[in-house]
């Protein structure tokens, strides 16, 4: 009973907030920010914790991990112009992965956060399925890694576009590439406003920032944190 209770609550908050902000597009208006909100003043006047909200709708959250390979999809409709920038796709990505990461331990020393904080927050510049197991491949608190992926989705996409434009970026492509790096999920779905292609290689951004970082989990960020806990 909880479990569709809270399934159709959280459907409906949802939708609900999806519908406010296409009205109102100002960025405390994002479903992203407003639906864990709602959420959150529910669970405590019911009087339920978060651990049995969590369990009555565990399989939304295993429906992350579907819906990004579904992202193949429109990947395979652009086959042709990804095998032509595959490797300006590559180095980017690449170059995005580990200025995230750098920022983000950066950041973290500059206002002298801990350890197990930093590694939570290290992969918050991915989709949240991977950027869980990667927190956990280094020892952070996937919750708290939930958070911040949740917040830089939400900060990337309301923040994005203007930056595109102060930029002068203008081709689909390149807009794609910028939003899903800087605000995976939410950054494809605003990608979608700038057309099929630009929404085609956001995802594909997100895909590619994902299994990379997924390789500095197990290469690059065990030894910078040995250093940043040296320092």
């Amino acid at each position: 009973m909880m479990t569709v209770l809270f399934t159709v609550v959280t459907f409906l908050f949802y939708r609900l907030a999806k519908k406010v902000y296409s009205k109102w597009a100002l960025p405390f208006f994002h479903p992203l920010l407003v639906v864990p909100i709602l959420l959150i003043v529910l669970i405590s006047l019911a009087h339920v914790s978060a651990n049995q909200y969590l369990d009555a709708t565990k399989w939304l959250s295993h429906m992350l991990g579907p819906a990004t390979v579904a992202f193949a999809v429109p990947i395979y409709r652009h086959l042709p112009t990804i095998k032509k920038y595959l490797g300006t796709i590559l180095v980017s990505i690449t170059g995005g992965t580990l200025v995230a990461i750098f920022s983000t331990l950066g950041l973290s020393k500059l206002i002298h956060l801990q350890s197990d904080f930093v590694t939570s927050i290290l992969p918050r510049s991915i989709t949240t399925p991977i950027a869980i197991e990667v927190s956990k491949q280094i020892g952070g608190l996937p919750t708290l890694t939930t958070v911040f992926v949740i917040l830089t989705g939400v900060i990337g996409g309301v923040v994005g576009p203007s930056v595109l434009k102060w930029l002068s970026i203008s081709t689909p492509i390149a807009k794609g590439l910028a939003l899903g790096m800087a605000a995976h999920g939410a950054g494809t779905n605003k990608a979608l406003d700038y057309g099929e292609q630009a929404a085609t290689f956001s995802s594909l951004a997100m895909i590619f920032a994902a299994m990379i970082t997924l390789i500095w989990g197990a290469v690059l960020i065990p030894p910078l944190m040995h250093i940043h806990h040296i320092l």
